[in-house]
């Protein structure tokens, strides 16, 4: 029987295997079991071979190896090998090849590559052994794993580069403040490469660091923020435990100091001085303080009041929550002739306190305050805010009904005078004398009219106008009883023709303009001269109101269609006013309900049966006749109307108005009197173009007056006749009267007198009168024109 044997040598450690025997049956798992079939050499009987199982422990080999040569792993080797060079060594599995290579002839294995364990730590590798001419395997696939020893090549690595945290101020040693972590990639379960240790290398002696937790630690007590705010430690993470040769990383912590309330506020200065005008309205600010509060935030926050002082209740003061500054203002309205200096004493306290530093109190600072007033020219001041003045409306004109007082609050006391603003009594009724102001009565009141009056009366610096101050003052008119009682509205009172003898036909009441402070009280009856009257009585209800009765039965509209009823209202104020109201009363036809159906006394012409359509049916037919008539006479007159014609032969009288007054007989440049004679003269005149006559009428033939009279005389006698003559035109129109007057000293030029005359005159002796009658001259002067 022939024998197989696989050796691997690692590091020098030779690794055998175990040899089988040939069995018929096989009892290890591990073991498999091939059938081989061949010729021996002497008898050339079949064999039977059984394969080794191969046991493979782990093997370590050293990462980041820097040898000259690569690093050896091992040996695959088998007893087929007789070393002829047949067999043929194979590796597969991880980084078979790339990182580790066999000599196929040897079955030496290298590590081609330096090895990082924290790439990967373990390589899991299988090897055979093949016959090169059968290409069959000598030996069975075996597995092995090579594990890669650490070494320290990594430097431990904080979580952060840089770390923040803060820690209130003035915190008791060992307060912890933040903790830094930092890991290591190397093999925690070999060596103390992965075992780091801190340490602080800046920031002492402030803070301290735990070495193995890495948390960071107050080192002093009571560190203020307001000293010193911000810290920055540098922590390192060493590994081998802290010792030499191992490797480091460091880290910065920025650590701030925040703030508590373990400052009070103080004042800089122990006294302020600030002024203030007399004339600052309350709420004016004066000035501001501050207390300085070293911390920040709400413990910084500081409240301002006044604890004391003779100022306490003419000052204020309030705080300015942006700036931390107390501020001065005007409480109340300040004099300086009553009080020119004040004092305060102003305090400052923290709003937030912190429990824990109470002992470093008080938490609070005081400083005194001065205010000096300052004196200006103040406007005169009334004795009140407003005047109130009652007055009666019956008061007579320049009577006094009240006064106003001002005077100047300076020291000077300048003299005033008053005056009424008259923006405010426009209708001036009211006046002020402007040494004393007195107010009296320029015009009559009326409370009916007006039963208030709001006036503004002025006070001014006689010295100085521009100091002035005014005031409202309220006059109330105060009622007295001028005004009589009236009825209350118009009454349409009637009654019935078949009403009995005490029936109620209308309830009368009064108004009064007056308003007596006991109310109205209004008293009803009849005149004296109707005291007893047969048809109607009055009842007083003592209630302002009175009632109507009648005190007979039946009433006839055909008698007495409307009865007048006088009556007497009285009031009881002083003095006692009355006035007489007189009440119609119509008759009126009614229903046995007594409600009303016709109080016309027309009525009564009717026929008994027309009812009301019928009635108004015969009056639009009357209606309708009386247009057709309207209409009829319109076109008539249409008709006859002419166009107006002005002819030459239309000669009528016609006035012509000379604004000239003339110079007497002897002047014959001024006036032509032979105008009046002239019927040529009507053709100068214009007829109206705005009125149209209806008709052209005739020329009215009057006899010519020779009477020796006037020409005025004349002339008016004309004017009344036109103004008599009903068939006058009505439009202007120019009457020529043929009257020359008496007395000519050319005597009469008339050719009608001439016809009385026996012969032919001469009037030769016009040629002598010049130009002017050279006319005259050439109509009469020569047989020709008389022929002519």
């Amino acid at each position: 029987m022939r024998t197989y044997s696989l050796t691997v040598l690692l590091w020098g450690c030779m690794l055998h295997a175990i040899p089988m025997m040939l069995s018929q049956k096989r009892t290890n798992k591990h073991l498999h079991s091939e059938r081989i079939t061949g010729l021996s050499e002497n008898d050339g009987k079949t064999l039977h071979r059984t394969k080794r199982g191969w046991m493979w422990n782990q093997f370590f080999l050293l990462e980041e190896y820097t040898g000259p040569d690569t690093q050896y792993v091992g040996k695959l080797h088998t007893d087929q090998d007789k070393g002829d060079g047949n067999l043929k060594y194979i590796l597969t599995g991880d980084g078979a090849g790339s990182l580790f290579i066999i000599d196929e002839n040897t079955g030496d294995i290298h590590a081609a590559k330096k090895l990082d364990r924290e790439e990967k730590s373990l390589y899991v590798l299988r090897a055979k052994a093949i016959d090169r001419k059968t290409g069959r395997q000598v030996e069975p696939e075996s597995e092995f794993i090579i594990k890669i020893h650490d070494i320290n090549d990594n430097e431990p690595k904080f979580t952060k580069d840089m770390y923040t945290a803060s820690i209130p101020e003035m915190s008791g040693v060992g307060t912890s403040v933040i903790q830094v972590t930092a890991t290591d990639a190397d093999d925690a379960n070999y060596g103390n490469s992965a075992k780091i240790v801190y340490s602080i290398l800046q920031g002492q002696p402030y803070f301290s660091v735990d070495p193995e937790t890495g948390i960071i630690k107050t080192a002093l007590p009571d560190m203020s923020r307001e000293n010193r705010e911000q810290y920055q430690v540098v922590i390192q993470a060493k590994d081998m435990g802290g010792q030499m040769g191992g490797l480091s990383g460091t880290t910065t912590v920025n650590i701030t100091l925040t703030d508590v309330n373990d400052n009070p506020p103080r004042f800089p200065q122990s006294t302020y001085l600030f002024s203030s005008p007399e004339s600052a309205p309350p709420g004016t600010p004066l000035g501001r303080i501050k207390a300085n509060d070293p911390d920040v935030g709400e413990n910084a926050e500081t409240e301002y009041s006044i604890s004391s002082g003779d100022g306490s209740d003419m000052f204020d003061i309030i705080t300015d929550k942006d700036t931390q500054e107390g501020i001065i203002t005007v409480k109340k309205q300040l004099d300086f002739e009553n009080k020119m200096l004040y004092t305060l004493r102003v305090e400052a306290t923290n709003t937030h306190l912190d429990p824990r530093f109470l002992q470093l109190g008080p938490f609070k600072d005081t400083a005194l305050v001065k205010i000096s007033v300052e004196d200006i020219d103040e406007p005169p001041v009334f004795s009140r805010t407003s005047y109130l003045i009652e007055v009666d409306e019956d008061v007579k004109e320049g009577s006094i009904i009240g006064h106003v007082v001002a005077q100047d609050p300076d020291i000077t006391k300048n003299a005033i005078k008053y005056s009424v603003d008259r923006h405010t009594d426009l209708d001036r009724i009211f006046n002020i004398y402007s040494g004393n102001g007195s107010l009296f009565i320029s015009k009559p009141l009326d409370r009916e009219e007006t039963p208030w009056h709001n006036i503004t009366v002025i006070a001014t610096e006689i010295n100085n106008p521009k100091q002035s101050s005014q005031i409202p003052v309220f006059i109330r008119i105060l009622d007295i009883n001028d005004h009589a009682p009236e009825f209350a509205k118009y009454y349409e009172t009637f009654v019935c023709e078949n009403a009995k003898a005490g029936q109620l036909i209308q309830t009368v009441s009064a108004v009064d303009k007056d308003e007596p402070a006991r109310g109205h009280k209004f008293f009803f009856e009849l005149v004296p001269e109707f005291a007893v009257h047969p048809n109607f009585s009055i009842v007083d209800n003592k209630d302002n109101t009175a009632g109507i009765m009648t005190r007979r039965n039946g009433y006839s509209r055909s008698k007495m269609s409307t009865y007048l009823l006088p009556i007497i209202i009285f009031d009881n104020d002083y003095p006692i006013q009355s006035s007489t109201g007189t009440l119609t009363i119509r008759v009126c036809a009614c229903d046995s309900r007594g409600n009303m159906q016709s109080c016309s006394a027309e009525a009564l012409l009717l026929p008994a049966g027309l009812s009301t359509g019928a009635l108004i049916a015969i009056l639009l037919c009357i209606l309708i006749l009386l247009v057709l008539v309207v209409l009829f006479a319109a076109l008539k007159r249409q008709r006859k109307k002419e166009p107006l014609i002005i002819s030459k032969d239309d000669v009528r009288d016609n006035i012509v108005t000379y604004n000239d007054e003339g110079g007497g007989e002897e002047d014959t440049q001024a006036f032509d009197i032979g105008t009046l004679r002239n019927p040529e003269a009507r053709e100068e005149s214009k007829m109206r173009r705005d009125v149209i006559p209806d008709t052209i009428f005739q020329i009215r033939r009057t006899a010519p007056i020779w009477e020796n009279i006037d020409v005025q005389d004349f002339i008016h006698r004309r004017l009344k006749e036109n103004d008599l003559d009903p068939s006058a035109p009505p439009y202007d129109s120019l009457a020529t009267y043929a009257y020359e007057g008496n007395d000519s000293i050319a005597n009469s030029l008339s050719s009608l007198e001439s016809l009385t005359t026996d012969g032919n005159q001469d009037y030769d002796y016009l040629s002598d009168w010049g130009p002017r009658f050279k006319k005259l001259a050439d109509m009469y002067g020569g047989e020709e024109s008389d022929r002519d």
